[in-house]
């Protein structure tokens, strides 16, 4: 199977190859995200491109490098006073884009607020409701408390957007995404923003790091794979994020142009509902009665699903090299990597065998859905698993909606099964066990994306104390003896790592990031 665009995509790549050209301002850079921006609240929902967003115009407490190690941001260090108590000293001389200045008061202001947005489809509870206590113990010092070890705090914070008080303590989203509240103390300031289509950024001469090379910054949504590619090379966008994996051997061949590349934290996953909500429709047999119960809650039959797909295949004929199939979530050589986890094997024989163990000989029928404007080849790859699956007796239909409708929805529960993916810039296992796979649990914000509403006591538990331990070694043995409890339940279906890639014009050059966001501040001339 090959995705559908690729012969009009090899058109444009002809007829566009000649126009790559420098911009006209060089001062100005023109960037092409895959998916769309869909908030500029920074603490109403948690994807990358929200983040790409948010990062620009917002400064948090830490930051990551390229390759993810955590860094001073507006805190310029902290350190343990016990096992449940940091001390975080603040950058002094950092201003807001009013001209106020950055406080403590600021930090705890952000805190309380990015876990209790009204209406978010998936903020960043799960890292802040450990935070049991904040103090300010001057404008330039706070205290935070937990109620239990929590070892990755620092870095964990990395992911929080610091906002201000005076600005976002009468704000609601809407204010952010119409720009009034949107005033940060990040690298760029807010200008426009026509959703569905781009932002526009003025850089902040005041910022506290060093200065961006651009003075001005358009971010472009082209979620359509192939027009990324022909867009950049028409010379009207200076970088795209996540070109074309049938066009990269030309790419990389191109002296107009250069490509960058690192393996990603983020993992693609079938994940079943077992759970559904309020008007989800029910799985059928093969003639379209419901059933009685969902079969996806049925070990076995997970592990037939499973075994039905060829990972390998997808990643070699669809992703076209721009994947690694995967039985885990981790790239390897990454803090808890389970070695001796490997890509499930493709044997549809068995799986066929083991859904009459479950009591289905037959089969039956399911829907699996995507979002067709954010992963890219998503359709493609739920339409080859539909067909794995058929093999084996179950009638897959396959549902391609955009992400602006497919989000509600799954976290409505009112799918039966779906294809997604989870960023995991921590690189470690815990962002993901935390947040897809723990119980839901609002006290503690655990289960953040547990759309499936899987839930596992003993596993829970295990995660629990994994993020509890203090000791590096220690933790991560027990992330990894989870990672084996997760799997072996089949808890959800890992597909494949991405591969992160960009591609720039002649003359640039792109810091490529394990967490996969897409920086103006990491766009350079080649000098």
């Amino acid at each position: 199977m090959f995705p559908r665009f690729l012969t009009g995509c090899i058109a444009a790549f002809g007829l566009a190859a000649a126009a790559l050209a420098a911009p006209a301002d060089a001062q100005s850079l023109r960037m092409g995200l895959g998916a769309p921006i869909t908030t500029l609240d920074p603490h109403f929902y948690n994807t990358s491109p929200n983040n790409v967003a948010a990062f620009h115009v917002f400064d948090r407490l830490s930051q990551r490098s390229p390759e993810g190690r955590v860094l001073p941001g507006l805190a310029t260090e902290w350190h343990p006073i016990s096992d449940t108590t940091w001390e975080f000293t603040l950058r002094e001389g950092v201003t807001w884009h009013d001209g106020r200045p950055f406080t403590a008061e600021d930090v705890a202001f952000t805190l309380e607020r990015a876990k209790n947005v009204p209406n978010n489809l998936g903020g960043f509870e799960s890292l802040l409701r450990p935070i049991s206590k904040i103090e300010i113990l001057s404008p330039h010092k706070v205290r935070l408390t937990t109620a239990t070890p929590t070892p990755n705090l620092p870095g964990d914070l990395s992911f929080i957007a610091i906002v201000s008080a005076h600005v976002g303590r009468n704000a609601t989203t809407a204010d952010y995404n119409a720009g009034r509240a949107s005033i940060g103390t990040g690298p760029y300031r807010f200008v426009s923003f026509t959703s569905g289509e781009r932002l526009v950024l003025a850089r902040n001469d005041a910022w506290w790091g060093p200065k961006p090379e651009w003075e001005n910054v358009t971010v472009r949504i082209v979620t359509n794979i192939a027009a990324r590619t022909a867009t950049l090379l028409a010379g009207d966008l200076d970088m795209v994020e996540a070109p074309s994996a049938s066009d990269l051997p030309r790419l990389r061949g191109d002296g107009r142009v250069s490509v960058f590349a690192v393996p990603g934290g983020r993992v693609a996953y079938v994940n079943p509902i077992y759970q559904q909500g309020e008007g989800a429709e029910p799985i059928t047999d093969r003639e379209g009665k419901p059933l009685a119960s969902n079969p996806l809650r049925i070990l076995k039959v997970r592990q037939a699903l499973s075994m039905a797909i060829n990972r390998e295949a997808i990643a070699e004929r669809v992703l076209m090299g721009t994947g690694v199939a995967t039985g885990q979530w981790l790239p390897p050589g990454s803090y808890s990597y389970a070695n001796d986890i490997p890509v499930p094997k493709y044997d549809p024989a068995a799986a066929k065998a083991l859904l009459a163990e479950a009591g289905f000989p037959n089969g039956f029928r399911i829907t699996l859905s995507t979002a067709n404007d954010r992963t890219a080849y998503a359709v493609e790859i739920v339409q080859a698993i539909a067909q794995m699956w058929s093999r084996i007796g179950v009638e897959t239909q396959v549902e391609g909606i955009p992400f602006a409708v497919y989000s509600p929805r799954g976290a409505r529960r009112q799918f039966q099964a779906y294809f997604g993916s989870l960023g995991n810039p921590s690189m470690e296992a815990g962002l993901l066990l935390r947040n897809l796979l723990m119980t839901v649990n609002p006290e503690t914000g655990a289960g953040t994306y547990n759309w499936s509403r899987y839930s596992n006591a003993a596993l829970d538990e295990q995660i629990a104390k994994a993020l509890s331990t203090v000791d590096d070694a220690a933790r991560e043995r027990l992330l990894i003896q989870a990672e084996h409890m997760a799997l072996s339940d089949v808890a959800f279906l890992p597909i494949y790592q991405f591969q992160n890639i960009w591609a720039v014009r002649k003359g640039l050059r792109y810091e490529a990031r394990a967490d996969e966001l897409s920086f103006a501040m990491g766009v350079h001339s080649v000098r």
